[in-house]
């Protein structure tokens, strides 16, 4: 899909419940359609976080009179673990407890909190405890994956958490000696469990794979769940997804 199609798709996803309902009307891949959830809300959170902070007295005024955390996220299209945490920081709570009782609902004292906390845990698909593993548990199978690819074909090479230390940045696979590949000399993999939307794209370039090219030299990163067509390309870096390692790097040399 191109960026134009990634905006109409998740432009749909509003809630939670969006993504089986989209899943059945257009038979898309729940996962994929969860991390296209997830890109916009957290971009979307991130934009606005500041602005519903700036309204925290006055919707800890309608907590106070009645309505409860979930509601109040759900009127304000705002997840409900950040709400609550910008809420109950405001009722006094600190950081560091507010974490405490979210991981662990019924530790916290207050009847009220503990009840309203276990709810806004289980609506909260993304910045919950159980959410955030999920994108954890992601990340870490992507990286099993690639590594696999690269034992499978006979690739050396030291991961991250190895190599760590050595370099400014640190890619998830730096190769012990380059490969050449379809005419590209590759020295490094990048994983991303996610999709690579025009913004995710365009971030990762900036933050991470620029500079990989600087210090190691070309390199291939991979989306496992795809990337729009007309996302930022740099030179030496070749973009795939998960099809790409379907296949033996011995195939894939084959290719003219």
């Amino acid at each position: 899909m191109n960026t134009q199609e990634y905006n109409h798709l998740v432009n749909r996803l509003d809630f939670p419940s969006d993504i089986g309902k989209l899943a059945r009307d257009k038979n898309l891949n729940r996962e994929l359609l969860l991390i296209l959830y997830t890109q916009r809300v957290t971009r979307d959170s991130t934009r606005r976080y500041y602005q519903v902070k700036n309204r925290a007295h006055k919707l800890l005024s309608q907590w106070k009179a009645g309505s409860t955390l979930a509601q109040i996220a759900r009127n304000e299209i705002f997840p409900p673990v950040l709400l609550s945490l910008i809420l109950m920081q405001q009722h006094g709570m600190p950081r560091k407890e507010f974490w405490k009782y979210i991981r662990d609902p019924k530790s916290a004292p207050d009847k009220r909190i503990k009840k309203e906390f276990i709810d806004v845990v289980r609506e909260d698909i993304i910045y919950s405890p159980a959410g955030m593993d999920v994108q954890y548990q992601r990340g870490k199978k992507g990286e099993a994956r690639l590594c696999e690819w690269l034992d499978k074909n006979g690739l050396g090479y030291r991961t991250e958490d190895e190599i760590r230390g050595e370099y400014q940045k640190t890619p998830d696979c730096l190769l012990n000696e380059p490969v050449e590949i379809n005419g590209m000399k590759v020295h490094w993999f990048e994983s991303k469990a996610n999709f690579g939307s025009a913004h995710e794209v365009k971030r990762n370039n900036k933050k991470q794979i620029h500079p990989y090219t600087e210090i190691f030299g070309p390199g291939i990163i991979v989306y496992w769940f795809g990337y729009v067509s007309d996302c930022e390309q740099i030179d030496g870096v070749k973009v795939v997804d998960a099809s790409y390692f379907n296949r033996s790097l011995k195939d894939i040399m084959a290719d003219k």
